[in-house]
């Protein structure tokens, strides 16, 4: 399962729409977690930039958004579409940093899936530049609209 996916795919595959879809690549994934990569992080039209820049825990959303394309690809696998879902917590974040915007080279977010029951989603996630220096990592629990089982 460790075909690329482009863009055009994760766009297909998760809510996230327009500027919004963050990711560029799936560099790999299999039935335990992901990785992908983003460059947009440069961009003064980022939607998650301020006035002072594209401040570190706009990373939480990369690696939330590899989070759903993960959850989508698993669903995909077995013939089901993931169900809508929201970030329920975020726990236990590190920052190395305090902006995304001045990291160069790419950005590479990790997911991997730690518990899927009942409706909940949680994965152990970390972000690193383009030469695996460590941004930021944490743990983030998503919760299925209406409770769905994951």
């Amino acid at each position: 399962m460790s075909t690329t996916i482009n863009q055009a795919r994760i766009a297909a595959l998760i809510p996230h729409a327009g500027t919004m879809c963050l990711l560029d690549s799936v560099l790999h994934w299999d039935g335990s977690g992901i990785r992908c990569s983003a460059r947009n992080h440069h961009d003064p039209a980022n939607p998650l930039r301020g006035p002072q820049g594209l401040g570190m825990l706009a990373g939480i959303e990369y690696c939330a958004q590899a989070m759903a394309v993960h959850g989508a690809l698993l669903a995909e696998a077995v013939g089901e579409r993931l169900a809508p879902g929201y970030l329920a917590a975020v726990r236990g974040v590190r920052l190395q940093g305090e902006r995304l915007d001045t990291v160069p080279g790419p950005l590479l977010a990790e997911a991997r899936r730690l518990m899927g029951q009942g409706g909940l989603l949680m994965y152990e996630v970390t972000l690193y530049d383009g030469d695996e220096r460590l941004l930021l990592e944490g743990r983030i629990t998503v919760a299925e609209r209406g409770g769905e089982a994951a």
